[in-house]
């Protein structure tokens, strides 16, 4: 079996790599977890803290000044802690709208006069704003809601680690576990950084994103375990544990490239195209495709053989 990656000869320089990926997102997380009020380490969106969102299409840009005059005139009308985010209208859309005016405040009752004066607040800077969508959650829906996000997410992780550990031995069980706490980690200290500096929120949607994550990096790995398994019975005589490890990882590396690049191609394309809406949940899904092929060929498999390594030096030394 002919080499063209040799993976195992670098594999410290992998691990080091990706403890450089994760470190700024736990940074991140961790001084989010001190500042933000909520102490989550992500700017969480009214989904789980409750609140209103009203967004006001608009026809001419949104500057700086007149974004700060719209706060200001907001709590002195008696609006608390208005949350503002301007979202750009995609050109292909056809719609003389150029700007989104997000605002975001404390949960809004139907039958409250808040709605109007926010609007005729915004009328007074702009021409015409019209109002295209309002969203609210309740304080216990919100609450609710983060229980559930919750209890989904260690229902997967617990369901694949029974998989894992069933179909393969503990060894690679673990390091498929260790390999998604790795991109779900990048993933959420990506979307944390983004928060202290864009003000970028999370919602369900991005929960859905983790756990679609989660699947695709897991089931990318498992790929190229049973391929380490399958050469283990054919060549485990003839060949190291890392020389199975490297030819393993050749063996599936094209066909992991290919789906990847394949649904990198679609996502981008939903980032580009797509609605205003989605484009969080889109970049996660981006940002955890590429951290899933990566952490499957370079992370998991490498864990595997140094623990194998370490196994042999321990059985070579009682021997």
């Amino acid at each position: 079996m002919k080499l063209k990656l040799d993976i195992v000869k670098y594999r410290f320089l992998c691990l080091a790599l990706s403890a450089i990926l994760l470190t700024p997102g736990i940074i991140a997380m961790i001084y989010s977890s001190i500042v933000y009020p909520t102490h989550a380490p992500l700017k969480v969106g009214i989904d789980y803290t409750g609140g209103t969102t009203l967004q006001y299409g608009v026809k001419e840009e949104i500057t700086n000044d007149k974004l700060s005059s719209v706060r200001t005139n907001l709590e002195k009308g008696g609006i608390e802690n208005p949350y503002l985010q301007v979202i750009h209208v995609n050109a292909q859309q056809e719609s003389d709208l150029t700007s989104i005016l997000s605002i975001r405040t404390k949960f809004i009752d139907e039958k409250s006069a808040d709605q109007d004066k926010i609007t005729s607040i915004v009328s007074k800077n702009f021409t015409e704003p019209e109002l295209v969508q309002v969203t609210s959650v309740g304080p216990t829906l919100g609450k609710e809601l983060f229980k559930n996000s919750l209890i989904a997410l260690s229902l997967a992780l617990l369901g694949i680690i029974a998989y894992l550990t069933f179909q393969f031995q503990f060894d690679y069980a673990l390091a498929a576990i260790l390999g998604l706490v790795h991109d779900s980690l990048f993933v959420i200290g990506v979307f944390s950084i983004l928060g202290l500096f864009f003000n970028v929120q999370v919602d369900a949607l991005f929960v859905t994103a983790v756990l679609t994550v989660i699947g695709f990096s897991v089931h990318d790995t498992i790929v190229v375990f049973d391929r380490v398994r399958e050469n283990l019975k054919y060549y485990g005589k003839k060949m190291s544990f890392g020389e199975i490890v490297n030819s393993s990882i050749n063996q599936t590396l094209k066909r992991s490239i290919n789906t990847s690049v394949t649904t990198l191609i679609t996502l981008l394309a939903l980032y580009f195209l797509g609605g205003v809406t989605t484009k969080d949940f889109v970049l996660a899904m981006i940002l955890g495709i590429l951290i899933g092929t990566y952490s499957s060929i370079f992370f998991c498999s490498t864990l595997v053989d140094i623990w194998e390594d370490k196994k042999n030096s321990a059985n070579s030394a009682i021997g």
